[in-house]
C-alpha cells in the first residue's frame, strides 16, 4: 500500500509539475521600427538627349541665309523631381566661337514645346549668359521628358551670319532644374 501511495504521489507530483511548466510558458514578442526616410531629389537623367548632345544648324546655300531654321529635339531633358521645379537655360559664353571668329549667342531662340510628358508653363527665351526660365512650375514626377526647339530667324541669318568666315561655331548651353 505504501508503494501504491508513493506511485500515486509521484504521479500527482509529475502532473502538477508538468502543468506548472505549461502554465509558466509565456509567448515572447519583440518589435522593430521600420522607417521610410525621404529626401528631396531633383536630377536630370544622363539618358537625356541634351546630355553631351549636339544641335546643328547648317548654312550651305543662299536659301539657308534667307530662311528661318528650326531644330526640334524630342526628349531633350528627362527629369525626376520630388517637388515642383523650374528649368532654366543659359550659355556658358557670350559668343559662338570658331577660332578667332565669333557670333553673339543672342541669335538663338530656345523654346520648351509641348509633346513631352513634363507639365508646366513652357516658355521661349533668347539665349544669353544669364539663367532664364524655360519651364516654370513643372510638376513633380519621374522620367518626365521635355522637348526643346532651337531656332535662328531669317533676319538673324541674313544680318548676323551672312559674311562670317566659314567654320563650325560652338557654344555650350546649360540647363538647370531647380526645386521650388
Amino acid at each position: 500500500m505504501k508503494k501504491q501511495l508513493f506511485i500515486a504521489a509521484l504521479s500527482l507530483g509529475a502532473t502538477a509539475l508538468g502543468t506548472e511548466q505549461v502554465m509558466a510558458q509565456n509567448s515572447d514578442q519583440v518589435s522593430t521600427s521600420v522607417n521610410i526616410i525621404l529626401s528631396d531629389v531633383i536630377a536630370m537623367d544622363i539618358g537625356s538627349v541634351a546630355s553631351e548632345g549636339t544641335v546643328d544648324f547648317n548654312y550651305g546655300s543662299t536659301n539657308d541665309y534667307n530662311s528661318s531654321k528650326n531644330v526640334t529635339v524630342p526628349n531633350s531633358l528627362i527629369i525626376i523631381s520630388s517637388k515642383n521645379f523650374d528649368v532654366k537655360v543659359k550659355s556658358e559664353g557670350t559668343h559662338f566661337v570658331s577660332g578667332a571668329n565669333v557670333i553673339p549667342v543672342d541669335i538663338l531662340q530656345v523654346k520648351a514645346i509641348p509633346g513631352g510628358s513634363l507639365a508646366g508653363n513652357l516658355n521661349e527665351v533668347t539665349l544669353s549668359t544669364t539663367d532664364q526660365v524655360l519651364v516654370s512650375n513643372a510638376s513633380l514626377g519621374t522620367k518626365q521628358s521635355l522637348n526643346i526647339a532651337y531656332s535662328i530667324s531669317a533676319e538673324n541669318a541674313s544680318k548676323v551670319l551672312l559674311g562670317k568666315p566659314q567654320g563650325t561655331y560652338t557654344q555650350k548651353v546649360t540647363y538647370t532644374a531647380t526645386a521650388l
